[in-house]
């Protein structure tokens, strides 16, 4: 027999009682043992749109802490660095963003927090022109957000003159004196009481899992070129002095040293710079502190002289690198530091506003054999913008997934959580109530997944807070992100046998998906459904809609129906 048509093999398919047939469509097909396996039995005869394979042979790696082949996602988080300095002046806030962001049961259960080591400026709110025998390096106030103006914890800043005094004296007088650098000050430990307010209340309510990183903005602005913490007057080039470099390292290590000490929290990791390879960190800004640090050279000096001023303390704390804005600078500003600046770090960190090196990047850090992490990024991601409520938050599901699949990092941090603010009695902050519920209404793309109200002391959250949360609630850590097909994010338990998988339909139109476990050599036992859509008013928020989600399981694949402008996360137990 030549040749047997398609229609002959539906009528002798009938016949047999043994084995399946795996019909899509009516085009291919494979012989299966088992009738149970069959996918027409799954999908009742519907037509799946969408096949997604979960690949267990392909998964993350990083941070294998036991050795067992899977590497550890160790969790979520965001940034406190601008909205933390923000709101932590207020109780009310502090306990709300608490509640909404780091609790598991209530929130979004993130565990990673980025504290902000704040630099500090030196400037006044009278024209300089007016002011009587300016100390040094003051200028007029610039910053025009009314969140980016962190405190730095440096103060009674004085010359160091040894015509005047011996090296005594300042070592005497001073907390630190660094004869390099040309100054001696003292430490204000209450400067930056509203981030340290929402650090501890973070730490608190994450608990055991809570990591803490700090990062740098900018060194002190008498450590500066410019004498400014927002950069140099040409902002292609570095900013902090030639004979700072050991000044800056020790300001940091004594800020680690001391919120440790007194017991705020500890610190898995530090990285001394933000974004440094960019050209746009200005003297006099607007916006808010940077600092720019040349590639090579410049970003080399700064991490091993911040390695070896923790080592003198003996802070066993990770060095991290180099927060790039971009995954290609990130790439390129590794391979640029020097032999030991290499050695002192054990962990890549890079932002994702730009570049797309993601497989690249990831190679770099396995072949460095370093951890590797997505530590800031936000923006006004849009999809399905049709979707109305869902539009912002099936954009930043999407940016979510391209990083998760494309680097398999440990851990993703999103930019402030709470990027806007209400407060009729700050110049600053022109967005109304009515304006603000406008944009979660009608799913506008935004910064943040909240609004902070100031005038009712009180969070507003949308859809792209609860899009958030179908990650961030059931991907936990100690999971491992495995491969998934379009449109999804898979993470496997290995301890519990459990595998989560997120996944997003962006168009107008339901989808029925089928969700291949063919390769876990283990069989489906149950499976609970997630899902965020709709409208605000009326609308799914993590809505368990396992009972009428269409789910049809076998033993190692199931089908389920993915709603129009969706995002469904199904928890699926193994044995």
């Amino acid at each position: 027999m030549k040749k047997i048509h398609r229609s002959m093999v539906c009528v002798l398919s009938l016949a047999l009682t043994t084995l399946s047939l795996q019909l899509i469509g009516c085009g291919t097909f494979s012989w299966n043992n088992s009738i149970e396996k069959s996918s027409d039995k799954v999908d009742s005869g519907e037509k799946v749109q969408n096949i997604i394979k979960i690949d267990l042979n392909d998964h993350q790696t990083f941070n294998d802490t036991n050795n067992d082949g899977y590497g550890e996602f160790q969790g979520w988080g965001t940034s406190l660095c601008w909205w933390a300095n923000r709101v932590g002046y207020s109780d009310k806030l502090t306990h709300a963003a608490s509640e909404l962001f780091f609790d598991a049961d209530k929130g979004l259960g993130l565990n990673i927090g980025r504290y902000n080591i704040g630099g500090g400026d030196n400037v006044t709110d009278f024209a300089l022109s007016d002011v009587d025998n300016p100390s040094d390096f003051l200028h007029e106030a610039h910053i025009k957000r009314s969140d980016s103006i962190i405190p730095g914890y440096a103060i009674d800043i004085t010359p160091i003159d040894l015509s005047l005094h011996p090296e005594e004296y300042y070592l005497q007088n001073y907390e630190r004196a660094d004869f390099s650098c040309g100054y001696a000050w003292n430490y204000n430990w209450d400067a930056d009481k509203n981030q340290i307010n929402v650090l501890k209340a973070a730490s608190e309510k994450a608990g055991n899992a809570f990591i803490a990183e700090a990062f740098s903005n900018s060194p002190p602005y008498f450590m500066t070129i410019s004498g400014c913490s927002s950069g140099n007057k040409k902002p292609a080039r570095n900013n902090l002095r030639d004979d700072s470099y050991t000044a800056f390292a020790c300001y940091l290590a004594d800020v680690i040293e001391h919120l440790e000490k007194s017991g705020v929290t500890s610190f898995q990791s530090i990285t001394p710079m933000n974004e440094p390879a960019t050209d746009y960190w200005s003297a006099y800004s607007e916006k808010q502190e940077g600092c720019h640090f040349s590639p090579g050279e410049s970003q080399s000096k700064i991490i091993t002289e911040l390695n070896r001023e923790l080592q003198n303390k003996g802070i066993d704390i990770i060095i991290s690198s180099s927060d790039e804005t971009s995954i290609n600078a990130t790439i390129s500003s590794y391979k640029k530091l020097s032999p030991e600046a290499k050695d002192a770090i054990a962990r890549l960190d890079t932002h994702t506003y730009h570049g797309n090196k993601r497989k690249e990047l990831k190679e770099t850090a396995l072949d460095a054999g370093i951890n590797l992490w997505m530590s800031e990024v936000d923006g006004t991601f849009s999809l399905g913008k049709e979707s109305g409520a869902m539009e912002a938050a099936l954009g930043f599901a999407d940016a979510i997934m391209q990083d998760m699949n494309g680097m398999y990092p440990t851990a993703w941090i999103m930019w402030n959580a709470a990027d806007m603010h209400i407060d009729s009695t700050n110049e600053f902050d022109t967005l109304t109530r009515q304006e603000a519920e406008n944009i979660l209404n009608n799913g506008e793309p935004f910064w943040g997944v909240a609004i902070a109200d100031h005038d009712a002391q009180e969070l507003l959250t949308g859809k792209k807070y609860y899009g958030f949360g179908q990650f961030t609630r059931y991907i936990r850590p100690g999971f491992c992100i495995v491969k998934s097909g379009k449109d999804s994010l898979a993470a496997y338990d290995p301890q519990n046998n459990k595998l989560v998988i997120v996944t997003m339909n962006s168009n107008s139109n339901d989808e029925l998906r089928r969700f291949d476990l063919e390769n876990f050599d283990k069989d489906i036992s149950e499976i609970t459904a997630i899902r965020t859509s709709g409208a605000m008013e009326n609308g799914e928020n993590w809505r368990d809609v396992t009972d009428e989600d269409n789910i049809k399981k076998s033993n190692n694949f199931f089908s389920a129906q993915a709603n129009a402008y969706s995002i469904t996360t199904y928890i699926v137990t193994l044995q």
